[in-house]
């Protein structure tokens, strides 16, 4: 399992503390954009080489705040990841996220952190289980996606 952390360019801190988070309490490894020399890249080649990123994680958390709208690379990644049926969340402690982000869970704590974390590895869980007992990549990889919003919904208390 390995989290794409989707961010702009301001809210890097946040998104390194997520990362610490994921990593330190959780063990769970995530791709972070500000420690890659790699993305001196423009248009196209930067557009693919970030997928080249993508397709080595299994989800994807957006970083969200007022300067995402500043963001032409989130709303891409978030589509990318969505095409992809990734387990898709997004944090966002101080604005709103967009409407078109209503769909998936909204992270505001540390806490939520840790929820989503747990609900990652139970899908994570569920996928391995299900393959390992013969099913299709498939069938286990969408029983996993319904396993992680079952579960961070419960661990969340809240509707998404």
């Amino acid at each position: 399992m390995r989290v794409f952390i989707s961010h702009q360019q301001d809210d890097s801190t946040i998104a390194k503390e997520i990362a610490a988070i994921l990593q330190d309490k959780h063990s769970i490894e995530s791709y972070l954009d500000v420690i890659d020399g790699q993305l001196g890249k423009n248009g196209e080649d930067l557009a693919d080489y970030i997928r080249k990123k993508m397709r080595s994680c299994t989800q994807l958390m957006a970083v969200v705040s007022r300067n995402t709208k500043a963001s032409q690379w989130v709303p891409w990644e978030i589509g990318v990841a969505s095409e992809k049926e990734f387990p898709l969340a997004t944090y966002s402690h101080l604005a709103p996220p967009p409407e078109f982000l209503a769909k998936w869970p909204v992270l505001k704590t540390d806490r939520d952190v840790d929820i989503y974390a747990r609900a990652s590895k139970a899908a994570s869980r569920q996928i391995r289980t299900r393959t390992i007992l013969g099913e299709s990549v498939t069938a286990s990889q969408k029983s996993g996606l319904d396993t992680f919003y079952s579960e961070i919904r419960t661990g969340l208390g809240r509707g998404f």
